[in-house]
């Protein structure tokens, strides 16, 4: 993801240091994205509220599990393409942003259309499902007691605020690597300045009369 470039090592491995810089960034280590830890706690959440509140034979049961699952795993994707594509990361995050909130309006459809209560932004039930959300070890456990015991108008208000909060993080992230290909480019412009880095280096080696 956000990464500097690839630091020197060859003074430390025998190699020659002019060749240790890389203009492939470090990428990947998704794990430990805020946004897909809270993207992978959507996903399991709705798996299991589809596997207790709508029939199997719903058509609305792989849409939702798919976009749940497609905004995990464009995460994923993203932060494995950051190396060598920006513009794709970027694209990725956008992918994943725009399923999540696919899966939001389909939890919105379900209490609509079943008139039950969409929990206010400022509820004393939804501010103690965003008091859960800043737990520094969150995971589905963190929920499980509550999605798979409550019934079906508490667990869709519960991942109501979980799909918030991860979109609120993949927004974050969105405009973070936005700054990010601005001020750094994309891998052309890498390439380019490690080449012209290389140059300068080349030109700098003294050649053998330039001892005598």
């Amino acid at each position: 993801m956000l990464f500097g470039f690839l630091g020197d090592l060859g003074r430390s491995n025998g190699k020659d240091p002019a060749m240790s810089q890389s203009f492939i960034p470090a990428h990947g280590g998704y794990e430990n994205l805020r946004s897909y830890r809270k993207a992978t706690i959507v996903y399991d959440a709705t798996f299991r509220f589809c596997q207790r509140f709508l029939d199997r034979r719903d058509r609305t049961v792989d849409q939702m599990v798919q976009a749940a699952r497609s905004g995990k795993q464009n995460v994923v994707e993203a932060s494995l393409a950051s190396g060598t594509s920006k513009e794709t990361e970027i694209k990725l995050t956008n992918v994943a942003r725009a399923s999540l909130e696919e899966l939001l309006e389909d939890y919105r459809d379900y209490l609509r259309t079943r008139g039950l209560r969409l929990w206010a932004k400022d509820s004393r039930e939804a501010l103690f499902v965003r008091k859960l959300g800043r737990a520094e070890h969150e995971s589905y456990a963190s929920y499980r007691s509550y999605v798979e015991t409550r019934p079906a108008e508490v667990v869709a208000n519960i991942v109501i605020c979980l799909i918030h909060q991860a979109n609120y993080l993949l927004d974050r992230q969105i405009r973070q690597l936005e700054q990010a290909f601005l001020q750094q480019g994309g891998l052309r412009e890498r390439m380019t300045r490690a080449r012209l880095q290389q140059r300068s280096r080349q030109n700098q080696v003294p050649g053998e009369g330039d001892y005598l």
